[in-house]
């Protein structure tokens, strides 16, 4: 499926894998397997940004996937994104979607909002943004309606 099908269709909050469609080299080429591990990977969709115009200069419409939090004892360090252009050559997967009746959590209301959290229900939604902090944050629960034109199979209903 193609970066522009990602972000016509796939729901915030959905597991995407990308991939450049090579084999994986052998473990004892360690750099050209650290190179494929960046055009080969997942990560949670937690973004979508229209096209916008800067100027004279257009930028197109792109995607943001979460790949993973870094830290110890409970301490995020560092949390690691990738954006991602319509335009991409990458093939994408979404390989799992957010259960219905789950609570989606942005950091703040509008169109620049950004995905932080996934919670199971309303309650653990609640909980969670207790311990985070997020003062402007918006929580909207999934629903189980179809998206008219899903290529995606395996949509949780």
């Amino acid at each position: 499926m193609s970066a522009q099908s990602i972000f016509d269709h796939a729901p915030l909050g959905a597991i995407i894998r990308y991939s450049d469609c090579t084999p994986r080299p052998p473990e004892r080429h360690r750099r050209k397997v650290q190179d494929w591990q960046r055009r080969n990977s997942s990560g949670r969709l937690v973004k979508k940004q229209a096209a916008t115009c800067v100027g004279q200069t257009i930028i197109p419409a792109s995607f943001t996937l979460h790949e993973g939090d870094f830290g110890s004892q409970g301490i995020i360090v560092l949390k690691v994104f990738k954006t991602f252009s319509v335009g991409s050559d990458l093939a994408f997967t979404v390989t799992e979607r957010p259960v219905t009746g789950s609570t989606l959590i942005f950091d703040r209301p509008g169109d620049q909002g950004e995905l932080v959290h996934v919670a199971a229900n309303q309650v653990d939604a609640e909980h969670w943004l207790s311990r985070h902090g997020y003062p402007q944050a918006v929580l909207q629960t999934v629903t189980g309606e179809p998206i008219d034109g899903d290529p995606v199979e395996g949509r949780a209903a």
